[in-house]
């Protein structure tokens, strides 16, 4: 061992020091070996070495060829290894020179010869063996290079080096084969006579049908290989191909009886979902469905692999609601429309209501189509559970009038009679999924209906055994309890507690019980303090009208007194007559400011008068008129039951106010005029005029407009007749005098 190792170290000093590799010989080929297999630190200075000796490489192969025809086997041994050695350097400027079409078979004849393994065919089987195949011819040779470089360096990495390669070397060469496809990708999509091509061929109806499979073939590995494209040329070429007809081919491909046809439509179409769902849509929208009612069938048909749950995944990709758009809305709008009813026939003729265990019955779908539970696979109708779920989800507002109205839930939950639990299971997710939307009205239908009791029965016969099941309906509990869902809450204990009570060691019944129990407390105190309060309210608003009803009474008794005293005081304080502004007994006593003056202002100084509505005396009657006093309006029933309380009161006609006024005057004037001549006034002159100043002033509020017109009309007359009777009873008398005549001028 130190005597090897010291060798090591001298050949390692030594090869540093090479400035050239040594002549490429039988003899020397030992001497070679060992410099390709030098350590780690000098594998730069061997790639430099190889790199400046451009007819190394050359050379090698030459010595190769000799050495393959003299059947030496000692040498074809020495050159495989120091051809893997050249490989195992890791450069990618040497990979360029190896697997280049001019030495690139040779290279893998050279690795035939493997010392440990008897000798490959590597060259027979990529000469004769590999087909390549042109469904359209392509006549750009760098195209063909890189199309059998990559397919040959794909050969060298998983057949004949398959041990030898570290994950560096493998790494370095599939950065070379993406490298490829993106050139080779490249320059055929922007070959517009390549693709027209293609798509002629493709939907050509006198296709054969191996050429056909060749063909879509080739449009899967096209679409394939489009990862190696950045992500913008990637999308143009996915819309370059939708835009040339590419889905109108998959949709006849996916209607295809050869399944391998089917899986290889399937995978384009998860190609394009992975990368741009929009585009998908987008035609599935403007064929109005056509695509999608064919992924719906293909769903359910039994392919005998899992392209089932493919087509499963594709609907939800284009049901889904995280995307937006008129497109999506149409998309769904067909869906529901369409083949929502197809998916629950489905349902129903695999699990009827009343027969559950007759599972070689038959039934007929909405299309016809005979329907056999036997031949409907559990899985199919996982996928239909698990799909309806998703649109539960993603499509609130679908629910109430495609769920509940279509009586949808209930025929879910038909799944809950199999025998397979995890179809029972998915039903239980099912009911999770609409009780998890929180809408009252959902929820209210499940009540009505009563749609919790297959969950129940179900829950009761699995028992006490931990599974699957159980845990499903207790997180239906849980998340009932903890979203405080009083309507399911009540329902649940109400209903069904007589079945749950066996299982009430469990955290989640018992919790359920003790919700219910706290959510019935917190009902009865707040509808305890819901009657308090109301009682009170009207406690305060009894109180209130009786409040208003006595101050109103006592407004009305206040009003009548004010008005009487006004009218006393003013035709105790009112001058027999003006004549021109002057009293004829002196000056007339100031006036407060108001239309009646209190004697009492001193002694009351809190008390404020309500205020007295006045209007203009007419130059005629030169007189006040005192207008009834604002109050509260009271409702005409109180006012009528109060009128009927007071006294009766004599009325006086609608001119009574007016004669009253004149009365005064003609009264005035007489006593001037008994004044002038030295007649002693008539005793009951005064008495007629006191009696007629505290006669009460009636006013009538409900009287039409035609009735106060008459009331003027009548005013007029009489103040003309106590007018001419004024001027008769004085022209006899006494001549007529200045005052006099100012008085009959008024």
């Amino acid at each position: 061992m130190h005597f090897s190792s010291l060798a090591n170290d001298t050949f390692n000093s030594i090869s540093s020091e090479l400035r050239e590799l040594p002549s490429v010989e039988l003899s020397t080929l030992p001497l070679i070996l060992k410099i390709v297999e030098s350590g780690i630190a000098d594998q730069l200075r061997v790639t430099e070495l190889i790199l400046n000796d451009q007819e190394f490489l050359r050379k090698l192969i030459d010595l190769f060829r000799i050495c393959e025809d003299l059947e030496n086997l000692d040498g074809l041994h020495l050159i495989f290894k120091i051809v893997r050695g050249i490989i195992l350097l890791n450069s990618g400027q040497i990979f360029e020179k190896i697997f280049g079409d001019e030495l690139i078979l040779d290279i893998m004849g050279c690795l035939e010869y493997d010392p440990e393994s008897p000798q490959a065919q590597h060259r027979k089987f990529l000469k004769e063996l590999v087909v390549f195949k042109e469904v359209v011819p392509i006549k750009d040779p760098v195209v063909l290079s890189k199309i059998h470089q990559t397919y040959r360096i794909n050969y060298l990495k998983d057949v004949v080096l398959p041990r030898a390669l570290d994950e560096a070397i493998v790494g370095n060469l599939n950065s070379i084969i993406h490298s490829n496809n993106a050139v080779v990708l490249s320059l055929l999509k922007d070959d517009n006579t390549f693709i027209k091509e293609l798509f002629a061929r493709v939907k050509s109806p006198n296709m054969s049908r191996e050429a056909k499979e060749d063909l879509v073939h080739f449009l899967h590995e096209f679409c394939t290989l489009s990862k190696s494209l950045q992500m913008v040329h990637q999308h143009r070429l996915f819309r370059d191909l939708a835009s040339e007809g590419l889905f109108d081919i998959i949709a006849d491909v996916l209607q295809s009886e050869d399944h391998n046809l089917v899986l290889i439509g399937t995978d384009i179409l998860i190609l394009f979902q992975i990368l741009d769902p929009n585009i998908l849509r987008t035609y599935v929208s403007r064929q109005e469905g056509g695509l999608l009612g064919i992924l719906v069938k293909n769903m359910l048909t039994d392919f005998g692999n899992n392209m089932r749950c493919q087509f499963f995944e594709i609907l939800r990709s284009l049901l889904e609601s995280l995307s937006t758009g008129t497109q999506r809305e149409n998309l769904v709008e067909i869906f529901y429309e369409k083949h929502l009813d197809q998916l629950i026939d489905v349902l129903t003729s695999s699990c009827l209501p009343h027969s559950s265990g007759q599972i070689g019955s038959k039934s007929v779908s909405s299309d016809g189509e005979s329907k056999s539970q036997s031949t409907m696979k559990p899985d199919i109708l996982l996928n239909i559970c698990e799909l309806l779920s998703f649109c539960v989800v993603q499509h609130s507002y679908r629910i109430k009038c495609n769920f509940l109205l279509n009586n949808v839930v209930d025929k879910v939950l038909y799944l809950t009679r199999r025998k397979e639990k995890y179809l029972v299971v998915a039903a239980v997710r099912f009911m999770k999924a609409l009780v998890s939307r929180n809408d009252e009205h959902v929820m209210n239908h499940l009540v009505k209906n009563n749609l919790f009791k297959p969950i129940i029965d179900a829950f009761v016969a699995n028992g006490n055994r931990y599974n699957l099941l159980n845990s499903a309906v207790l997180d239906v509990f849980e998340y009932i309890r903890k979203e405080n869902l009083k309507v399911l809450l009540r329902y649940l204990v109400e209903t069904f507690w007589d079945q749950l009570e066996k299982f009430e060691t469990l955290p989640s019944i018992q919790a359920l019980k003790v919700k219910y129990e706290q959510s019935l407390e917190t009902v009865s105190a707040t509808s305890t303090g819901d009657l308090m309060e109301k009682r009170k309210r009207l406690d305060e608003r009894a109180l209130e009208k009786e409040e208003e009803d006595y101050f109103n009474e006592g407004s009305d008794e206040e009003d009548s007194a004010s008005a009487n005293s006004a009218s006393t005081k003013r035709s105790q304080t009112q001058p027999p007559a003006s004549v021109n502004g002057s009293s004829p007994n002196g000056p007339s006593p100031k006036r407060s400011g108001g239309l009646v003056d209190y004697d009492d202002d001193e002694d009351d100084e809190d008390y404020k008068p309500p205020p007295k509505k006045t209007t203009n005396a007419s130059d005629d009657d030169g007189g006040l008129t005192v207008l009834p006093l604002k109050r509260k309006l009271v409702s005409k029933d109180e006012i009528d039951k109060k009128r009927l309380q007071r006294p009766p009161r004599v009325l006086k006609p609608k001119e009574g106010v007016l004669a009253s006024f004149c009365s005064t005057l003609t009264s005035a004037g007489k006593k001037l005029a008994t004044s002038a001549l030295n007649i002693p006034p008539p005793s009951n002159i005064n008495q007629q005029q006191q009696q007629q100043s505290i006669e009460p002033k009636v006013e009538e509020k409900d009287l039409s407009e035609n009735s106060e017109t008459k009331k003027t009309t009548d005013t007029e007359e009489t103040s003309r007749s106590c007018s001419d009777g004024l001027n008769d009873s004085t022209a006899d008398n006494r001549p007529k005098s200045s005052s006099e005549m100012a008085v009959n001028g008024s």
